[in-house]
């Protein structure tokens, strides 16, 4: 089952008679699993009615079926172990006996109200594409991913009826290219004037007692908003000493990006209401931006959005927000890995239009993973080994930019993997011991190996495309 929400596409429809009926007559007719009925059941209702709390979600959490998914979702996720050393693999060794001992003791301790969270293990991992920056990363222990990784499950449904359509960060069926889509029309539409914005430390200042506030208008379950303050407040250890947290939700917890979506909901609420005198919201997590058709929205936009956030205990970065002016291709600006240009038709003279390509810090950090992957101390290997593991990083990134205008970038990256893969062979073999022909022959062969993974847009500008074997 997926651990994303399931959502019906009729939930929205008014009189919805089955949004009525108890999760088991739900599951029974539309021949679902029981968690899938509970969600449905649980977002229907949410949806039905924008006022209504929850008072009894706490027992949910222990539901065999809720717990079993729970562990699924956090093996699918992998991840260190917390403070106390316990391992995903320390527990699957023990086979489904093991699995279900640790599920059924964690359960318990729910159930009797006797859990309590264990600090997160505090580390700082180095931030993508900046050399010399990192970011603190709290990691909790096994057994507190596992019950919360369970409370998102029954808490998302409930949130998901009302987030805000401008929301496209870590919610169920919506994606980043969802999100650049709907900024791709409205700056062909005229909005030309955007305001480029970041929050500073969005997950390590959000206020806890706004935060629980916000939680409280749908959940007044005593019992589940208790264990949620348990979690925000249980503190952290690195390097041996212990830290208390006063604000903010640590980045590393499966629950983390659904608070951070609940707090930034004040946010997409303050935007909506002045539409009319701001523009079009585009929010993906911590980083959002607004497209409008003048200056002064954009300007505008700014302050209300200021006005929200200090609601929240947060603060709009000085040095990292902006206002952009894409008229006839102006400026441009980077948003979800795009940079975003206005560039004029080759058909039509005169007219402009959004286009998308891998922005200089996505293809930046391309090249390194591949500059990694093909260093000098794996002369050694075989080359079909190397291949193998370059595969799944170009499949990737190629398949999340194949959707933007990425042909000429494409091309570089073409190009770059190819070099890298001469210079590896150079090391393996040597000019000296094959003639030029077979050098280039196996460079040729590699580099058609990974690119073949790429994806048939790819393929299609690859200068490699007639000498392409099968992988």
């Amino acid at each position: 089952m997926s651990k994303r929400l399931d959502q019906p596409a009729n939930a929205n429809e008014p009189g919805n008679k089955r949004s009525r009926l108890r999760a088991r007559d739900v599951a029974r007719d539309e021949g679902i699993s029981s968690l899938q009925a509970l969600q449905r059941v649980l977002y229907r209702s949410a949806k039905q009615d924008p006022t209504r709390r929850f008072h009894a979600v706490y027992d949910k959490l222990t539901r065999s079926d809720v717990m079993s998914q729970a562990w699924i979702n956090v093996v699918t996720n992998q991840g260190a172990p917390g403070v106390d050393g316990v391992s995903i693999e320390s527990i699957a060794a023990g086979g489904y006996e093991g699995v279900t001992s640790f599920l059924d003791e964690l359960s318990q301790e729910v159930k009797g109200q006797r859990y309590r969270p264990q600090p997160l293990r505090r580390v700082n991992i180095p931030k993508a594409g900046k050399s010399g920056e990192t970011r603190p990363l709290g990691i909790p222990a096994l057994r507190d991913r596992v019950l919360m990784s369970a409370a998102k499950l029954i808490l998302e449904p409930i949130f998901e009826a009302q987030f805000s359509p401008v929301s496209f960060g870590f919610r169920p069926k919506r994606s980043a290219h969802d999100a650049l889509e709907v900024i791709r029309l409205s700056a062909n539409a005229g909005a030309h004037w955007v305001l480029d914005a970041d929050i500073k430390s969005c997950f390590d200042e959000i206020d806890h007692d706004v935060l629980i506030a916000l939680i409280e208008r749908r959940v007044s379950d005593r019992a589940m908003l208790k264990l949620l303050r348990s979690w925000l407040r249980a503190g952290i250890i690195e390097g041996g000493v212990y830290s208390d947290i006063e604000s903010g939700t640590p980045q590393g917890s499966p629950i983390s990006p659904l608070l951070c979506n609940i707090a930034l909901s004040v946010l997409d609420e303050a935007l909506a209401k002045a539409k009319l005198q701001t523009g079009t919201v585009v929010r993906y997590a911590d980083d959002w931006v607004v497209l409008c058709p003048t200056k002064q929205r954009a300007e505008t936009a700014r302050i209300e959005a200021e006005a929200a956030l200090a609601l929240l205990g947060l603060r709009v970065h000085p040095d990292k927000t902006r206002i952009v002016h894409l008229t006839r291709g102006a400026e441009g600006f980077d948003f979800l890995g795009f940079h975003h240009h206005m560039v004029e038709s080759w058909r039509r003279p005169g007219r402009y239009y959004l286009q998308q390509w891998p922005s200089a810090r996505a293809m930046a950090l391309l090249r390194t993973k591949v500059r990694e992957m093909t260093d000098r101390r794996y002369v050694g290997l075989s080359l079909d080994v190397v291949v193998q593991r370059l595969n799944p990083v170009l499949r990737g990134w190629a398949g999340y930019f194949r959707h933007g205008n990425s042909a000429r970038k494409f091309s570089a990256i073409d190009s770059y993997v190819a070099e890298r893969m001469a210079i590896l062979v150079t090391g393996v073999q040597g000019l000296a011991i094959l003639g030029v022909g077979n050098f280039v022959q196996d460079i040729f062969y590699g580099a058609a190996l990974i690119l073949s993974v790429a994806g048939s847009q790819y393929l299609a500008r690859s200068k490699l495309r007639r000498v392409l074997v099968a992988d």
